[in-house]
């Protein structure tokens, strides 16, 4: 899952502060919060996975949402699972490569109502054997919420080890080899995320500096309007529109025959 293209063990140590502030992350948290509360309302017990859990983000908006949930973080990088347990230690965070996990991932075999997969398949050489993988931790009809990048590939997307870019038709294959059912796929962010991407995939290697916070004085001032800006323009956006860049899939843990 690990190339020269990103160093997982200290991705985290280098852009921790820039993706908890990232304005597209925080969007996507929403559209993740939004599709849970509506799948959750008549649900009393939750047991939720974060595959590629990060340094735990959104399972911290998770819990102050539903501070009763079991909470399952599963994520490569040993440096964002050590952030992340300080960030929500009610939550079970695991260090582990799904393709050799640890023995102690036996216990959550079918563990899991529900899932999220988010900005993660962009990353790995084989995302329907990752997606394999996944699945034996979900129970049978265990709901999986997965968020995936469109659009063009920039520089910064390189530098941290993106594969490629998805379309519609392209994820939904993707679920469908790996074994679920898709209920629907929709592209959300148009306009305003379109045109951050716009100026990300502009700001070219430079943007690598500013992630890194090597970015001084006026820069990193202006950077941080930008950004403030855009966590406000981003919640005006066509919640699905068939030119949004971020593509958010509801699929599902078919019953076992």
């Amino acid at each position: 899952m690990e190339d020269s293209r990103d160093n997982w063990l200290h991705h985290w140590q280098q852009f921790a502060e820039a993706a908890s502030a990232n304005p597209a992350q925080r969007m996507r948290h929403r559209l993740i919060l939004t599709l849970l509360q509506r799948l959750l309302q008549n649900r009393n017990h939750i047991k939720l996975l974060d595959i590629g859990s990060g340094q735990g983000d959104l399972l911290f908006q998770v819990h102050q949402w539903r501070a009763d949930a079991d909470l399952l973080g599963i994520e490569l990088s040993e440096s964002g699972v050590a952030i992340a347990r300080q960030k929500v230690p009610r939550a079970t965070f695991v260090a582990a490569n799904l393709f050799a996990p640890p023995p102690g991932l036996t216990h959550y075999m079918r563990w899991a109502t529900h899932a999220t997969c988010s900005e993660v398949l962009e990353h790995v050489d084989d995302p329907v054997a990752f997606l394999r993988q996944a699945r034996q931790y979900l129970a049978e009809e265990a709901v999986t919420i997965v968020t995936v990048p469109g659009g063009y590939v920039s520089a910064f997307d390189r530098h941290i080890g993106h594969r490629r870019h998805f379309s519609a038709p392209l994820l939904r294959a993707v679920l469908h080899q790996a074994g679920f059912q898709v209920e629907r796929i929709f592209r959300a962010g148009f306009p305003f995320f379109n045109l951050y991407r716009l100026l990300v995939i502009a700001r070219g290697e430079r943007l690598v500096d500013d992630a890194t916070a090597e970015a001084h004085g006026a820069t990193t001032r202006l950077l941080g309007v930008a950004m403030s800006v855009f966590d406000w323009l981003l919640r005006f956006n066509v919640s699905d529109s068939p030119f949004g860049w971020q593509l958010v899939a509801v699929a599902y843990n078919p019953r076992m025959e």
